[in-house]
């Protein structure tokens, strides 16, 4: 038997299959894709996030955190299906406001889109670092990786995230 064979044979046996792999790490994908995009577009993201994934998954290294891995290529479509839209020609006229559901989640309640707006209105680091820390529930060292800057940097823009989002949700309580 040839070495490369041992090798793959080797990483063959580390990696479990594709299938666990979206089985386990689904759900936070979604949540990441849902926090970024809103619930309309997510599920194109979703989709292809585990399509490169699937075609880079033989490439991946043992030892790397695959639901890092997999938030990292969720963040990159993000950003596509964003740059994709904005050059997208915008319909005319009026139309009814009908807010988007996911099937699976049975629709959104009314937090969730308190939330989801009180995200929108983060400055970017900070909204990007609360996603992934707190719904992808990547290391600050993870979070920092993605935002282009450091742990500690992560780690502050995280912090100022949640505290505006606490004003914004105490401001709203007291309505």
């Amino acid at each position: 038997m040839t070495v490369s064979a041992l090798m793959t044979r080797t990483r063959d046996a580390v990696l479990p299959p594709f299938e666990e792999i979206v089985a386990e790490h689904g759900p936070v994908v979604m949540r990441v894709c849902r926090a970024l995009l809103g619930p309309a577009d997510a599920a194109d993201a979703w989709s292809e996030t585990f399509l490169s994934a699937l075609e880079a998954y033989p490439k991946l290294r043992s030892e790397s955190s695959i639901r890092a891995w997999l938030v990292t290529i969720a963040h990159r479509k993000a950003i596509d299906q964003r740059r994709g839209a904005a050059r997208r020609p915008q319909p005319a006229g009026d139309l009814p406001e009908i807010p988007a559901t996911d099937p699976a989640s049975g629709g959104e309640s009314s937090m969730d889109d308190d939330l989801r707006a009180a995200l929108d209105v983060l400055p970017a680091k900070q909204r990007g670092a609360v996603i992934y820390r707190y719904l992808a529930d990547l290391s600050y060292a993870e979070v920092g990786e993605l935002l282009e800057s450091s742990a500690t940097a992560a780690r502050r823009s995280a912090a100022d995230g949640i505290a505006n989002l606490r004003k914004h949700f105490s401001k709203g309580a007291k309505r």
